[in-house]
C-alpha cells in the first residue's frame, strides 16, 4: 500500500559489500558495489520477471521509497582538505578521510535524510584493516545523523544491509560507537545524555547481514606459505584473519548491540555458487564437523552455521552466496530486509505435538527430518526455505513423535565454528520453527487479510544404507490467512487467524472477506476453512492442526505487533 501520511518514512539505509579478494580495482570502480546488480527470471511475468537490483527496486518502491544518496559523501585513502565554500557545513563535515560534498548536501538532502540510500565505501579508504572500516561506518553514520539534525529532522537512526564481510565491518562499526560513546560517558551530567545519543543503538536502528560469515570460514586456514606468495595478499591480510574459524569475535555484538535487531539471512544454495573448489573444501570441513561428507551446508563459500549469529534471528533462502540469482542480487534479499526494517507485526511458527505414523525400517536405522517453506502470497519469492536440496531441514530424529532433544542453538552457536558439531537445532526455544516480519497493519475489515503458504514436509533416511535413503514420509501446502487487529483498535477486536487447505477462497473473484471466511469456517459442512483456536493463557498464540498420511501434527502460530 502506499505510504499514508501517519506513516513515517524510511530511515536512511547504508549498503555495505563484502570481501573483494586480495585486488580490490574493480570494487573501487563499482559505484553502488554490487547493490546495482539484479536477475533475471525468464518465463515469469511483471516484477516476478526482473529484479532491477536493491537500488533501483528501493527508489522505486511505492511503500517505502528510497532517495540515492550515494554522491553526497566521499570516500579517500587520504585526509581532504576544506573547500573554498563550506555552504552550510562545518570544517569537520567536509575534511578527514569521509567528507560531505557542501553542493551536493545541499541538493539531495534539502528534503532530510530520511529514505536516503547510501553506500559505505571501504575499499576506498587506507590501509584495509577492519579496524579502520570501523571507524569508516562511524564516521558515516555520525555525518548522517548532523545532516539530518541540520535539516531540523529528527534522526531515528540508519538501517543497514551487510553482504557477506560487509557484517563484519558492521560488526567492527558498532564497536567504535560503543567505545566513543563510553569514552564520553560519565564525564559531566550533560554527557551521560550525550553518550546515549551516540550508542549504537541510538545510531543504529536494525541490520540485514546477507552471508555474513559471523564465525569464520570452515576452510580458512591457508598456509603463510601459501599467503605469501599471493600477489597484493599482504594488503588483505586484516581480512582474510577474520574469516578465522576459531576466532570468537563474533562475541563482541552482545556487548554493544542487540542482536535481536540482527536478521541473518542464510543462504543454503552451494550447488549454484561459481566457485567449485570453495564448495568442495565446505564439504571436506563436514568430515571434521559432523563426521561426515554427506552434507555441504553451505551457500557455497559460507556454511549455514556461520552465517547465524547467537541470539539473533534468522531465516534460510535458497541462494548461493554471489554472482547471478544470489544473496545479494535476488528479490529474496530485498523483500525480507524490507519486512524486518519496517514491519509492523512479527510471525513466529512452533512445532508443539507431532507424530511420523509411516516409516522407519524394519532393518536398518531410520532418521526423520521436518521442514517448513514459507511463502507469501502474489509474489515469487520465499520468506523461509527448508528442503532435502538445501540440507538444512530439523533433526535428524530417531523418535516418531520428533520429541529428541536437538541441543540448544544459542549456545551452539557461541562456540566457534572450528569446534565440532553443526547449528541445525530448533530456530529457539519451544520448537521454534520460524520468525518473520510483514509491513502491513492490516485491520478485520480487510478482504484478503494477510495470507502466507506453509509447504510441510518430512522425510527419512537410512542411515545404514540398506533401505532407500531419501523416502518422502509427508509433503502438504497449506495456507495461514490471519487478520491481525492492533493496539489502536476498539475494544474487543481481536486477531483472527484461518488454516486453508486450497487457495480458492483466498484469490480472485472467490476471495472471500473476514466475515466470509468467519461464516466458512463456523460450517462443520465446509472444512476447507478452519479457524485456529486460542491458546489459553498465552495472548497472541493460536494453534491449528495437519494430518495427512504420514504425519500429524500441531502448530502454534503468534502474531505480534512489532
Amino acid at each position: 500500500m502506499p505510504m499514508t501520511t501517519d506513516q513515517q518514512p524510511p530511515r536512511p539505509l547504508i549498503l555495505i559489500r563484502g570481501f573483494g579478494g586480495v585486488g580490490v580495482d574493480d570494487e573501487r570502480a563499482n559505484p553502488y558495489q554490487g547493490f546495482n546488480d539484479g536477475t533475471v527470471y525468464p518465463g515469469r511475468r511483471g516484477e516476478n520477471y526482473i529484479y532491477e537490483g536493491f537500488v533501483l527496486r528501493a527508489m522505486k518502491s511505492p511503500e517505502h521509497p528510497y532517495r540515492d544518496a550515494t554522491n553526497v559523501a566521499g570516500f579517500y585513502g587520504a585526509d581532504q582538505a576544506a573547500p573554498p565554500d563550506l555552504g552550510a557545513l562545518s570544517e569537520d563535515d567536509v575534511t578527514g578521510t569521509i567528507v560531505l560534498d557542501p553542493a551536493v548536501e545541499q541538493k539531495v538532502l534539502s528534503q532530510g535524510t530520511a529514505g536516503t540510500i547510501w553506500i559505505f565505501r571501504y575499499y576506498d579508504l587506507s590501509p584495509r584493516a577492519l579496524e579502520i572500516y570501523g571507524r569508516g561506518l562511524e564516521r558515516l553514520v555520525t555525518l548522517i545523523r548532523r545532516s539530518a539534525e541540520r535539516h531540523g529532522e529528527e534522526f531515528r537512526g540508519v538501517d543497514i544491509v551487510a553482504h557477506s564481510m560487509g557484517g563484519l565491518v558492521t560488526r567492527e562499526g558498532l564497536i567504535a560507537m560503543h567505545e566513543t560513546s563510553e569514552a564520553l560517558r560519565g564525564q559531566t551530567d550533560a554527557s551521560e545524555a550525550a553518550a546515549d545519543a551516540i550508542a549504537p543503538r541510538a545510531l543504529v536502528h536494525r541490520i540485514v547481514t546477507l552471508g555474513t560469515p559471523h564465525r569464520g570460514i570452515a576452510f580458512q586456514r591457508t598456509p603463510e606459505w601459501l599467503l605469501r606468495a599471493l600477489p597484493k595478499v599482504e594488503e588483505a591480510s586484516d581480512e582474510l584473519a577474520s574469516f578465522d574459524p576459531e576466532s570468537t569475535r563474533f562475541r563482541e555484538w552482545d556487548a554493544v548491540y542487540d542482536r535481536r535487531n540482527v536478521l541473518t539471512v542464510v543462504g543454503t544454495n552451494y550447488r549454484s555458487y561459481n566457485i567449485s573448489v570453495a564448495s568442495a573444501l565446505n564439504r571436506l570441513s563436514s568430515l571434521l564437523n559432523d563426521g561426515s561428507m554427506v552434507y555441504n551446508r553451505s551457500d557455497g563459500l559460507v556454511k549455514q552455521a556461520s552465517a547465524q549469529l547467537p541470539g539473533a534471528p534468522r531465516t534460510f533462502v535458497h541462494k548461493c552466496h554471489g554472482g547471478n540469482d544470489s544473496l545479494v542480487t535476488s528479490r529474496e534479499a530485498y523483500e525480507i530486509a524490507m519486512r524486518f526494517f519496517h514491519g509492523t507485526h512479527r510471525i513466529a511458527l512452533f512445532l508443539d505435538d507431532a507424530e511420523v505414523t509411516r516409516g522407519g525400517d524394519w532393518i536398518g536405522r531410520s532418521e526423520f527430518y521436518f521442514g517448513v517453506t514459507i511463502k507469501p502470497r502474489f509474489v515469487d519469492f520465499e520468506l523461509f526455505h527448508q528442503s532435502v536440496e538445501a540440507e538444512n531441514c530439523y533433526g535428524p530424529f530417531h523418535e516418531k513423535d520428533l520429541s529428541d532433544d536437538l541441543g540448544d542453538l544459542e549456545q551452539a552457536l557461541l562456540r566457534p565454528l572450528a569446534d565440532f558439531g553443526g547449528a541445525s537445532d530448533w530456530a529457539g526455544p519451544d520448537r521454534l520453527i520460524w520468525e518473520g516480519w510483514i509491513n502491513a497493519a492490516l485491520k478485520p475489515g480487510d478482504a484478503h487479510g494477510l495470507v502466507f503458504r506453509v509447504d510441510f514436509y518430512v522425510g527419512e533416511r537410512d542411515t545404514f544404507g540398506i533401505g532407500f535413503s531419501d523416502n518422502v514420509v509427508y509433503r502438504k501446502q497449506y495456507y495461514v490467512q490471519a487478520f491481525p487487529a492492533t493496539q489502536a483498535e476498539v475494544a474487543g477486536a481481536r486477531t483472527e487467524i484461518y488454516l486453508h487447505t486450497g487457495e480458492q477462497h483466498l484469490v480472485g473473484g472467490q476471495a472471500l472477506d473476514q466475515q466470509g471466511v468467519r461464516a466458512r469456517a463456523a460450517d462443520a459442512a465446509t472444512p476447507d476453512v478452519v479457524a485456529a483456536a486460542p491458546v489459553d493463557g498465552s495472548p497472541g498464540d493460536w494453534r491449528f492442526d495437519v494430518d495427512g498420511t504420514g504425519f500429524s501434527g500441531t502448530f502454534r502460530i503468534r502474531i505480534e505487533e512489532d
